[in-house]
Order: structure tokens, then C-alpha cells, then sequence
């Protein structure tokens, strides 16, 4: 059913965009509830819904019972100049780990990031909570068996795992478990580990600091559809990207960071890691 989005919600400011549309910060008018309304227009020519949106929104109802992924609260059909928008409405955040980063990296509260709060835009975080909150899996993919092949233009540049960037097709959860390395050293540096400009300049960031990978030590690289003969590196020491990083933090970094990804960690042995035997896992 179309609604007149106007009459049910007062746009107050943009506050950016997702993968596939513009995001708004809104006031619910019936009730005075602050949202964030995700703006996505369906073009004239497509039948139906776009598959992006879609995938957004299943798995989304999919994983509404964990605290740890923005909640989706509702999805309205709307018309505009006679072209159909839609909006999903989300519970509204008002700060991402990006802009929270920031203010450990300048003015009065510079400093490094508490051990105890050791991920970018996208990924939103409730002050009150203390909570950090997955958003926007426009191009999220329910992980299958056997694995189908997937476009390697996935992820933010500088959390995309080296396979990827290398032109694999077929890849795993592993690639998630790179991002969460990236992210994780940023968290404790307070800048960006490999921030790489374009695909092969993020591989060399990689190279430099984790060496250049042999088919001794990743079977089947040089047959990736993008590997060429780079410089031949050595790898340096993790601990000294991440000095103020303890061992058993730089342990488990390690353990993410692993180039062939088979050798990666999982998320669920991550969980286990003696880094988060002091964490509460009862809600996970």
C-alpha cells in the first residue's frame, strides 16, 4: 500500500547514504519516535523490488533478534512525480564507529581507544547501550552450500580481503573475518591499517606488512585471475602496527589477518579466543 511519506514522517536531516540509497534522520508523527529512513527509488524499468533491496530486507527480518544489527521497523511504499520509492524505516543511531574513532583521534579526549570498547560507517553505535550495531547489508548474501560465484566489488577498499582483491570469485566468510581484522587493528591505532588508494595499491599495503604470499604458503594464489609477480616481502611484525595492542589481541589479529584465507579464523573460534575471556558472551 502506498502512504504519503510526508504525512507520517517529518524528514529533519540527511544524514547520508547506504549502498543503495539516502538515508534520513525523521520523526515519526503519530507517535514522536526518532527513525532513520532509507531512501531507495525504483526505476521505472525494474519489475518489482530490486534484488539489493530485498536481500536487505530478509535478512534483516532474518536477524531481528540479535541486539547487534540495526533494527528494521517497517517498509513503506511511496510514489514521487509518479515514480515508486521505497523506504525502509529503521530505529534511528546517531553516530557511527567512524565519527566515534574520531574523537579518540583529536581534541580534548585524544587518546587510545579504551581496551574494553576495542568498525567505520555502516556500523552504528549506541552510546547509551554500548552497543555496536551492523547496518546496511544491501550487499549482504546468506552464506550457502555449495558457494556461488560473487562479484569481487564487495566491501570498502580498505577492509577488502586479499582474495577478493585478487579477482577471486568463489570466497567465503573469511572475507568477513579480514574486515573485522581491519577494523579491529584500526580500533586500536585510531587510523586505518591498509588504506590503500585502488585495488593494487591496497594489495601492496597488504604485501608490505603481512609479506608477499608464495603457493607454498597459499596454495593456488598465482592462478587468481589478478595475481602478477609483485615485490617480494617479508613479513614484518604485526605488533609493532598495533604496539598498544596486548599479545593475546595481537594473537587473535593474527589469526584474522592470515593471507590464504582457509587459514583464517571463524567467527565463532574468534568468540573463543582468550582475548574475550573477560567478555560477558550471554547475549551473543
Amino acid at each position: 500500500m502506498e502512504i504519503n511519506i510526508v504525512d507520517k514522517y517529518e524528514k529533519l536531516e540527511k544524514v547520508g547514504e547506504g549502498t543503495y540509497g539516502k538515508v534520513y534522520k525523521a520523526q515519526d508523527k503519530a507517535t514522536g519516535q526518532l527513525v532513520a529512513l532509507k531512501k531507495t527509488r525504483l526505476e521505472m524499468d525494474e519489475e518489482g523490488i530490486p534484488p539489493t533491496a530485498l536481500r536487505e530486507i530478509s535478512l534483516l527480518n532474518l536477524l531481528s533478534h540479535s541486539i547487534y544489527v540495526v533494527r528494521l521497523l517497517a517498509v513503506e511504499q511511496a510514489a514521487k512525480n509518479g515514480k515508486p520509492i521505497l523506504y525502509l524505516v529503521f530505529e534511528f543511531l546517531d553516530t557511527d564507529l567512524k565519527k566515534y574513532l574520531d574523537v579518540y583521534r583529536r581534541g580534548p579526549n585524544a587518546g587510545p581507544l579504551p581496551t574494553q570498547l576495542v568498525k567505520p560507517q555502516n556500523l552504528l553505535v549506541d552510546k547509551e547501550k554500548g552497543i555496536l550495531k551492523i547496518a546496511d547489508l544491501g550487499l549482504g548474501r546468506a552464506f550457502t552450500v555449495p558457494m556461488k560465484s560473487y562479484t569481487h566489488e564487495i566491501v570498502t577498499l580498505w577492509y577488502r580481503a586479499p582474495e577478493v582483491l585478487l579477482g577471486a570469485t568463489h570466497y567465503s566468510t573469511g572475507v568477513d573475518m579480514w574486515s573485522v581484522g581491519c577494523i579491529f587493528a584500526e580500533m586500536v591505532r585510531r587510523q586505518a591499517l591498509f588504506p590503500g588508494d585502488s585495488e593494487l595499491q591496497q594489495l601492496l599495503h597488504i604485501f608490505r606488512l603481512m609479506g608477499t604470499p608464495s603457493e607454498e604458503q597459499w596454495p593456488g594464489v598465482s592462478a587468481l585471475r589478478d595475481w602478477h609477480e609483485f615485490p617480494q616481502w617479508k613479513p614484518q611484525s604485526l605488533a609493532r602496527a598495533v604496539p598498544t595492542l596486548e599479545p593475546e589481541g595481537v594473537d587473535l589479529l593474527s589469526k584474522m589477518l592470515q593471507l590464504d584465507p582457509s587459514n583464517r579464523i571463524s567467527a565463532i573460534a574468534a568468540m573463543e579466543h582468550p582475548y574475550f575471556d573477560s567478555l560477558d558472551k550471554s547475549q551473543f
